[in-house]
């Protein structure tokens, strides 16, 4: 009975102590980064005090924007779109913008994962003219991931 228990408490530890030595280091391909990681959305609609925005992942790898008025339906056709757009990550947090280009103007919408306020915005569109001046910076919000 005694040599019965001493078996299984030594079998029990094995196993444990291998369980262990897996658990230790799991590994992780040297080619995933930290952008990786965020799982950056391949669909996100925003909205913002006057638009509404849907930028999708195109099977190419860019980006598409498509902006709506703030009350028009997702459904209906957008009043702008424009391909091509690229994402750039902004720093080492999760921060990243995707961009985008229109006869001149550069649309970026930023993420803000990293804010030094809890009542900032999720998402900001920033719109610039050829000159680099900013025409229109909006704070936004996800209606829909």
């Amino acid at each position: 009975m005694i040599k019965t228990i001493l078996w299984g408490a030594v079998l029990m530890i094995n196993i444990n102590m291998l369980t262990a030595k897996e658990l230790q280091k799991p590994e992780i391909p040297q080619n995933v980064t930290k952008q990786v990681s965020q799982k950056i959305p391949k669909s996100v609609i925003l909205k913002t005090k006057k638009f509404k925005i849907k930028i999708d992942q195109q099977p190419d790898g860019k980006y598409l924007y498509q902006s709506w008025p703030a009350n028009g339906k997702i459904t209906s056709r957008p009043s702008m779109i424009i391909s091509g757009g690229e994402l750039y990550p902004d720093g080492t947090g999760g921060n990243y913008y995707f961009e985008f280009g229109n006869e001149g103007y550069t649309y970026q919408v930023w993420r803000n994962y990293l804010t030094d306020s809890a009542t900032k915005a999720p998402y900001t569109l920033t719109v610039q003219d050829q000159d680099g001046k900013t025409v229109v910076k909006q704070n936004a919000v996800v209606v829909k991931n």
